[in-house]
């Protein structure tokens, strides 16, 4: 029998104590709940009556009283780098949540901590376990619109926030906070690395100083395109509007249509938009899942790693890409032109 992981969440908030807390819970099998942290005495207690362990508000007294085998930082977003590398100098291996740092500077100092010390570093990207993502994947994969060539993906909302996520102090702003969820994953799909970035940013209804608007075209190496935004507006743009040479994938939410169309070359160049294809479908589908991933199934996939069974799919690299991205967006948006990498 194998014996448990014992594991401690570091701000047991919304978060924290929902999608992870519940993901732990869910993998009982695998994981003891060992200790919770959390400066709010209200969280401590309700963290100590669900799962009758130590709670902390000191997350330094934590590491130094319990022998832990994982440490989940879900903290603000400005707290991340800071706690994760002490937790990673305690011997403790960290997942971090997104976004896992604010710039990139933060996340290479992850990555030479986590080196040092010899802990696995693994940040939290739920979207790459996305059932819309993965159903796209395997469409693209078995050539159902030929060579995709552009990507858009959007999110779109109208509504205001009035917390820590609207200051740049805290590490707000929603390129940080849905960038991981909107420009992460079409990256991902079209398997190649982002060439150059134009990104505005504008900041229009939310208080605060950081945007909640942001809008990036990024061309890939591949030569593909892709454009991510999260925008406010009352009407929604389809999520995923995804481009090939043989059709289009338009996803709302769970709800997909692909279209399927082989254009004729015609003989008279006068008639081509009248010609029809003989190669033409329109299906629907409902894809079942998680939209930004299932939890439960991406703490089991931590526990495999954990135990030197497999390697954890999201690499601190692959993390540290996206915080690059994430700089370049901010650093077009200033400077008002392409940033190339």
């Amino acid at each position: 029998m194998k014996l448990k992981l014992k594991a401690a969440i570091l701000g047991y908030g919304r978060s924290g104590s929902t999608m992870h807390a519940g993901a732990i819970q869910d993998n009982a099998d695998s994981f003891e709940m060992a200790a919770a942290c959390d400066v709010d005495p209200a969280r401590r207690k309700e963290a100590a009556q669900r799962f009758n362990c130590a709670v902390y508000a000191d997350y330094h007294e934590m590491l130094a009283k319990e022998k832990l085998d994982l440490v989940s930082v879900i903290t603000r977003s400005d707290q991340h780098c800071e706690m994760t590398c002490e937790c990673l100098k305690a011997g403790v291996n960290v997942l971090v949540t997104k976004p896992w740092a604010v710039n990139a500077d933060e996340g290479r100092r992850m990555i030479r901590t986590a080196g040092e010390t010899g802990r696995l570093l693994m940040p939290w990207l739920p979207s790459r376990w996305c059932c819309v993502l993965r159903r796209l994947k395997e469409l693209i994969d078995a050539g159902t619109i030929g060579n995709v060539f552009f990507i858009r993906r959007s999110v779109c909302s109208f509504a205001t926030r009035n917390d820590w996520q609207t200051e740049n102090r805290f590490g707000g702003g929603y390129l940080l906070n849905w960038g991981p969820h909107i420009v992460d994953p079409p990256v991902v799909l079209l398997g190649s690395k982002v060439a150059s970035v134009y990104g505005r940013m504008k900041q229009v209804i939310n208080p605060g100083d950081v945007e909640d608007v942001f809008f990036a075209i990024m061309n890939l190496q591949n030569g593909a395109v892709v454009q991510a935004e999260f925008t406010l507006s009352v009407a929604n743009l389809p999520d995923w509007f995804v481009q090939g040479d043989r059709g289009t994938i338009v996803a709302y939410g769970q709800d997909m249509k692909i279209y399927r169309k082989v254009p004729p070359k015609p003989d008279d160049p006068t008639k081509y938009s009248e010609m029809r294809s003989e190669e033409e479908s329109v299906s629907e589908e409902k894809v079942k899942g998680c939209m930004y991933g299932d939890s439960a199934e991406i703490y089991r996939e931590i526990a495999q790693a954990l135990r030197g069974e497999k390697e954890y799919p999201v690499k601190p690299a692959h993390a540290l890409e996206l915080s690059e991205t994430f700089d370049a967006i901010r650093r077009s948006d200033r400077e008002n032109r392409v940033v190339v990498f």
